[in-house]
């Protein structure tokens, strides 16, 4: 007598559990970061495919543009794409400095604010509030304000 209720109550709670994989392919593309120190990229979305690319930067920012069982399609900066295991991926913000040149590092979100930095291309940086064309970069404890044009990481992905 209880096997039925409880099968039926089971049924019940399955049917109204949300969908997670639904609910974050609404969410897609989203912006991550490698989490691991080394991280893997493969050619397919499993173990069995091989390894197109192996990551040493930790922090780099990655746009995950599909989902499919525990794996995530990324595209880094440079627009290289493969499959990264979610597992070596955070949800962090960070940003990593692109283009020529040296990028300035100011104290205020504005071309006339104080110079703190220099930045080379390649730098990366955990991410903060962005504004008027300015993103507020921490590149290990060195916070300020960097022009987004130069980065690849902020707005939407």
């Amino acid at each position: 007598m209880f096997r039925p209720l409880r099968l039926a109550l089971l049924a019940l709670l399955i049917s109204y559990a949300p969908a997670p994989a639904a609910a974050q392919e609404n969410d897609l593309p989203y912006w991550a970061s490698i989490s691991a120190p080394e991280a893997n990229m493969r050619r397919g979305p499993g173990e069995q495919f091989p390894i197109e690319w192996v990551y040493h930067r930790q922090g780099l920012p990655v746009k995950v543009v599909r989902l499919l069982q525990g794996w995530r399609y990324v595209e880094e900066p440079d627009g290289t794409t493969g499959w990264i295991s979610a597992s070596l991926l955070s949800r962090q913000r960070t940003a990593v400095v692109t283009g020529e040149g040296l990028a300035p590092m100011r104290a205020a979100p504005e071309a006339a604010a104080h110079l703190r930095w220099n930045l080379e291309p390649g730098v990366l940086g955990v991410l903060g509030d962005c504004e008027a064309g300015w993103c507020e970069l921490d590149v290990d404890g060195h916070r300020g304000w960097v022009e987004q044009a130069r980065l690849w990481g902020p707005g939407e992905p």
